[in-house]
């Protein structure tokens, strides 16, 4: 994984990059760079003058993900016309053909430290997730990941996902990482939605039930704890009913039985439509009003490259039609009448100041599920952050009831 935590630039040419910032500028003018584009540079630069093979390239921007090599070319084709080679006459990046690339400028290091090569023990990755592909029965190709190698551990899919995208992100990352120590972790992209199928007509509560099915039978699943997040909790608990015989433990973050068209009040919903609307306007743009909006509502605590990355995740995730047609179908939800038939040992989280989905929500989940225990976290966020002091207190009420 790339490490930009620890900070300092490179100087080459006119060219200027900021690694802790992730930025590159070109005489003062911010030239943007996608993350993993942004990242092989990075990679690039620090090895300067030495040839950097391929793989070298593979296992350092997608360190525990397998990938085609097209994605590291279009990665390389996108920073020349960034660096402007054709323009200028200078040749940043030197190819050597079927074995991999050199950066030739000289470089100036700026109070930046070597970042280790991937083959040293510091930077060995311990976890690398596989992602396969399954059908529904009605046809859908859906992507799924594992990854660790302990007891199974399922997460339903929530709104937004992208399985290779998300994996190094500074929001999920420490989910994954966390999981993965003690669990074979189960996820998966629904449909319309990352790396499975996004032209489907058909996207319901129901089918998102079937995905979730699907995908349990493909990872060849017996007996395992469920995890949903935000949405992804009522889509668990539709399953633990359905499935009791084959859920053993039931965690719910974050997450709701009823969606806005059964508890939202008039001026709720006129606010609801006029957001779908707008995203069907600005989803996906380079627009910082529009991306502060969502992530005012998730992330409210966010540093800057907390909300650079969800407005990238915008971007690959899906298409502003059906980001706004999964919104609606979230807002049909009501598994209120499931939560009494809830057999199996439930954990419910949620954190004090929510602001996606409000804390009583949590609330009534709780009361709602026989035997449910509620845990209240200090935060604003819905989904927590590395360095926040709720982070750590999850980690510990998850582990005391999955008996790590």
């Amino acid at each position: 994984m790339i490490d930009t935590t620890a900070g300092g630039s490179y100087q080459f040419g006119p060219f200027h990059l900021d690694v802790r910032e992730r930025r590159l500028s070109r005489s003062g003018e911010v030239i943007p760079l996608r993350l993993k584009v942004f990242d092989t540079l990075l990679v690039l630069v620090e090895n300067a003058g030495r040839l950097v093979t391929k793989q070298e390239l593979l296992d350092s921007v997608w360190p525990e993900t397998s990938v085609e090599e097209n994605n590291l070319n279009h990665n390389v084709s996108v920073l020349r016309k960034a660096l402007g080679e054709r323009a200028t006459g200078q040749h940043y990046i030197e190819t050597v053909p079927r074995v991999g690339y050199r950066f030739a400028a000289a470089v100036e290091a700026i109070g930046a430290q070597a970042r280790p090569s991937p083959a040293s023990p510091v930077a060995a990755v311990k976890a690398r997730q596989e992602i396969r592909y399954c059908t529904t029965s009605d046809g859908v190709r859906l992507a799924y990941a594992s990854v660790g190698s302990g007891p199974p551990l399922v997460k339903a899919s929530n709104w937004l996902t992208h399985l290779d995208f998300e994996w190094g992100s500074p929001i999920w990352r420490h989910w994954y990482a966390e999981l993965a120590r003690h669990h074979r972790l189960i996820r998966y992209d629904e449909r319309g939605n990352g790396m499975s199928q996004r032209d489907v007509d058909g996207v319901s509560f129901e089918t998102w039930v079937r995905d979730l099915e699907t995908v349990v039978d493909a990872a060849g699943l017996d007996r395992f704890p469920l995890l949903g997040i935000s949405r992804g909790g009522s889509i668990a608990i539709a399953y633990a009913v359905r499935h009791p015989e084959r859920v053993t433990h039931l965690v719910l973050y974050g997450a709701f039985a009823a969606g806005m068209k059964h508890t939202g009040t008039p001026d709720d919903l006129e606010a609801r439509h006029a957001l779908t609307s707008l995203m069907r306007l600005g989803w996906g743009l380079k627009n910082p009003a529009f991306s502060k909006t969502f992530t005012c509502r998730f992330l409210p605590e966010a540093r800057p490259e907390h909300e650079e990355w969800f407005d990238e995740l915008q971007r690959v995730s899906t298409s502003p039609e059906n980001a706004a047609r999964l919104m609606d179908r979230d807002d049909e939800i009501d598994v209120r009448p499931l939560l009494t038939q809830v057999k199996t040992p439930t954990l419910v989280i949620h954190c004090d100041r929510d602001h996606a989905v409000a804390p009583e929500e949590g609330r009534a989940l709780a009361a709602g599920i026989p035997h449910a225990r509620y845990v209240s976290l200090p935060s604003a966020n819905h989904l927590m952050l590395e360095e926040e002091p709720a982070w750590s207190m999850f980690l510990e009420e998850l582990g005391l009831f999955l008996n790590w």
